[in-house]
């Protein structure tokens, strides 16, 4: 009898060793290689390695390589990090816009992310459409996600922060973009940023909603430009109620002097949610800035920065390095 249950027992352990990864168990640690030296050579594919609603981290190694993919990363993923092997050469690209086949701006994502609990490092996401429309390449959904050491190469459109009530934060990104490049409701902060402006329009079209009390923060960013570039707002207002705010950032010269665009509708100054602390450098003179634009003391400042994504907002305290 005991022999038995012996072979029982070896046969379901080699019954389950012949699964497919995620039939008997799922790892904490995946790497991605497009040569296949991984567990897949995309990230598509690695999305079906990971479980559903699981309670610890699994760590999505990306080895360097242009992922020429649209990739989702669905709703029922969370507490997952993901990181490149390094900034520059682990790439994930895509290149369609909003005329292409009519499919509008939120179908033209290169990355997705649905999910909650997410971490990016040291990784590329580009939209390297042609400049024949919205291209967004990191389009968001997903609460409590944050983005480090990382570049969002596009034009118009590059990011998209979507969702009501949903945390971003982004610490020593590079952004580049042509209008509107960082938009939409979410709730963002952005520390050491390189902003970068490839066109005379606007950096920012904050949707944020009336009833959540921060929009976008950028602490101690750099805004620059390409060559020939001279004429950049800070933003315009996608919705009535848009907030963003400039703390402590370092603005070249290209930032006109007004600062803010009402996008054309004169109601929005008096709803518009803008303002600046402690700007420096050729852009940053408050002279000439409009006169709807607020100018938040120190401490109320600090607490955009210190509190606004964690306190504020049930506490969510992202690793700030």
């Amino acid at each position: 009898m005991l022999r038995h249950i012996s072979i029982v027992s070896l046969l379901l352990i080699a019954l389950m060793a012949s699964m497919p990864l995620g039939a008997a168990e799922y790892k904490r640690h995946i790497t991605v290689a497009q040569d296949g030296s991984g567990d897949y050579t995309t990230l598509t594919e690695a999305m079906e390695g990971i479980r559903a609603f699981m309670d610890y981290t699994v760590t999505v190694d990306i080895k360097n390589g242009v992922y020429r993919e649209k990739l989702v990363i669905p709703s029922w993923l969370e507490n997952v990090e993901f990181v490149g092997e390094s900034v520059d050469s682990t790439i994930i690209t895509f290149n369609d816009h909003a005329n292409i086949n009519k499919m509008g701006t939120f179908r033209t994502y290169t990355v997705k992310v649905e999910g909650c609990d997410m971490t990016f490092r040291n990784l590329t996401i580009e939209n390297n459409a042609e400049q024949l429309g919205q291209a967004v390449a990191l389009h968001t959904e997903g609460d409590r996600l944050s983005f480090i050491n990382c570049r969002f190469l596009g034009n118009q459109d590059t990011i998209f922060t979507g969702g009501n009530n949903s945390r971003l934060y982004f610490l020593g990104c590079y952004i580049e973009g042509t209008t509107d490049f960082i938009f939409g409701p979410a709730t963002a902060l952005f520390e050491d940023c390189t902003i970068y402006s490839k066109r005379d329009s606007y950096i920012t079209a904050a949707s944020t909603p009336q009833d959540v009390e921060v929009g976008y923060v950028f602490n101690r960013c750099r805004l620059k430009a390409a060559p020939g570039v001279e004429k950049v707002y800070l933003g315009r207002p996608w919705r009535p109620y848009a907030f963003t705010m400039f703390i402590d950032c370092e603005m070249d010269g290209h930032i006109i002097p007004s600062g803010w665009d009402n996008w054309r509708n004169p109601d929005n100054e008096s709803t518009a949610r803008y303002g600046e602390y402690g700007s420096t450098g050729e852009g940053g003179a408050a002279a000439g800035r409009v006169s709807w634009a607020s100018n938040p003391d120190a401490a109320t400042a600090r607490r955009y920065v210190d509190e606004a994504i964690y306190d504020i907002n049930n506490k969510w305290k992202p690793n700030r390095k």
